[in-house]
């Protein structure tokens, strides 16, 4: 049996800080050649992407890809706007959610997958001051729970 490796290339870790994350789906993503090549060197930040659909369709925003440093005059935009493929039935699911107030469509972690890069999308809800505070506060509570039983 083949061992799986640790495909994942690129981590949102402020997502579940900033929003309450209430279902996840699986994407694929449109890139260009010198594209593909920078995501496996691991040079692809999430931070500020989100999802938006125009003319049903699903498009990946506010994305930075660096540059391919092998790459000739055909080299891609950085942030240029990346179309997501999903089926019809999920882009309009996605549309119903980014209709709703309050709910946001965002990028979670990009991985390989048999050769392919895929995106998997949070739908979250965003997290008030108060409610940021409350999961750091429970955070530490749990840490310094973990250290008082292990001595």
């Amino acid at each position: 049996m083949k061992k799986e490796a640790n495909n994942v290339l690129a981590q949102n870790k402020k997502a579940s800080h900033d929003y309450f994350i209430k279902e996840t789906i699986e994407a694929g993503i449109a890139l260009t050649g010198t594209e593909i090549k920078s995501v496996r060197a691991r040079r692809i930040q999430l931070r500020d992407g989100y999802v938006q659909i125009y003319n049903g369709n699903a498009y990946f925003e506010n994305v930075h890809i660096s540059e391919y440093k092998q790459g000739n005059i055909y080299n891609h935009d950085p942030l240029r706007r990346r179309q997501l493929l999903l089926h019809k039935k999920e882009i309009r699911k996605l549309a119903e959610v980014q209709a709703q107030q309050g709910m946001a469509i965002i990028p979670l972690k990009v991985y390989l997958k048999k050769g392919f890069a895929k995106i998997l999308l949070g739908i979250g809800q965003g997290k008030k001051q108060y409610d940021k505070r409350e999961t750091i506060k429970k955070r530490d509570q749990e840490r310094e729970l973990r250290r008082k039983y292990r001595m």
